[in-house]
């Protein structure tokens, strides 16, 4: 490797895991200095900063007046599993998958709920289903930006603003990101620990009019454990939209969100979040475009995430190797770089095709990944000629 010149800059932050994610440029531990700790959340001040969230997270997203936003335990897949128990069974389902968390959204409709009137749509990793299968006359699932593929749907265009069923979105590692549909969109869920580079264990549900009405006239035939009821008598439960959780938050958390909250308020909001994002892809994208070992897993362009970007390699003397030997060299470079402490965990994520994935939402400076791509190159010519030595 001493044969390869190392370069010469280094990005300031190294951090790019796809969750958590890193923090907002400038985070420091004094951020976290009013964090009501050691208070009740019950108490007035836990209640206020609660609320302080879900007002924030309004106003940056754009969420409409007349949505409710509540904050729930277990992260996003909290918030997921919460919805799909309460209100799904009520008609048809199409449920639409394009990686490895559409998957699981899938195996507990079919497995666990054991729905009867169930149709899936997938797609290999890299690709969307066909959108124009779907029938909005039936309740539909689907992940607005597939974290481990990099697929993202380019648009809510394929939405029927008219619609029957619920629309019921897994917005994870979009939120904040790309331009949600709020139209078209009758439940979104996220974390805290994706655009925002919040901490982990809380999860964000957003309900539509629609998506109340069903909760408050739709009973499943299954029993919902006390951490997935949202109604009472069969009226929603008012207070976990208001801050009062359905069980203990962590009040640390909640304050590193509150900062991660204000910063994106300061900076002009989600569209600003975005520009920041879109950004960063352009700075790969630019980079994949001149260089001849690397491409994007996603096929068509308008289809490629912003914020988890997923890459192959493309190289002949490495694309003839066989699965496991090229999966054993995308995991060298990116141990490579974690070693040089210039990118860590850039890995794909472990059910998606052998390459890179690397995190480029708003918490990511641009000019950090342009140095990243310089050593990617140092790390694939590295390990290429280790390989070819040995």
């Amino acid at each position: 490797m001493a044969d390869f010149a190392t370069p010469a800059r280094r990005p300031v932050n190294a951090n790019y895991s796809s969750g958590p994610c890193a923090k907002r440029p400038g985070w420091t531990l004094d951020a976290l200095k009013d964090a009501a700790l050691g208070r009740s959340h019950r108490a007035k001040i836990g209640k206020t900063k609660l609320q302080n969230a879900i007002d924030l997270t309004r106003d940056v997203l754009g969420v409409p007046a007349d949505y409710r936003i509540g904050i729930v335990p277990a992260s996003d897949t909290g918030a997921v599993e919460m919805v799909l128990w309460s209100m799904l069974g009520a008609r048809g389902v199409d449920m639409l998958a394009w990686e490895s968390f559409g998957e699981g959204w899938v195996t507990d409709v079919v497995k666990q709920l054991k729905l009867e009137d169930v149709r899936t749509f997938t797609a290999d990793y890299g690709k969307l289903p066909d959108l124009n299968q779907v029938d909005f006359d039936r309740d539909v699932v689907f992940t607005w930006n597939g974290t481990t593929s990099g697929v993202r749907v380019p648009n809510g265009d394929w939405i029927d603003a008219d619609r029957a069923g619920l629309t019921i979105c897994d917005a994870t590692s979009a939120a904040f990101a790309q331009d949600l549909a709020w139209d078209k969109l009758d439940v979104v869920t996220f974390s805290w620990q994706k655009v925002l580079g919040g901490e982990g264990a809380h999860g964000m549900l957003i309900l539509s009019p629609r998506a109340v009405e069903r909760l408050e006239t739709y009973k499943p035939a299954w029993p919902l454990p006390k951490i997935f009821r949202m109604t009472k008598g069969g009226k929603l439960i008012d207070g976990i939209f208001v801050g009062e959780t359905i069980n203990t938050p962590s009040m640390l958390a909640v304050e590193d969100y509150l900062d991660a909250l204000n910063w994106a308020k300061a900076l002009g909001g989600w569209k600003a979040l975005q520009a920041r994002a879109d950004a960063n892809l352009k700075v790969l994208a630019d980079w994949v475009e001149k260089t001849s070992w690397i491409d994007f897993l996603p096929v068509v362009e308008n289809t490629r995430s912003n914020t988890s970007v997923c890459l192959i390699i493309t190289d002949p003397a490495i694309k003839a190797l066989d699965d496991k030997a090229q999966a054993a060299f995308a995991k060298a470079v990116s141990t490579a770089l974690d070693k040089a402490g210039v990118a860590y965990d850039i890995g794909s994520y472990r059910d998606a095709p052998a390459g890179l994935r690397i995190w480029a939402g708003a918490t990511i400076e641009a000019s950090d990944l342009a140095i990243v791509t310089e050593w990617l190159d140092w790390a694939f010519a590295s390990q290429k000629a280790a390989l070819q030595a040995a």
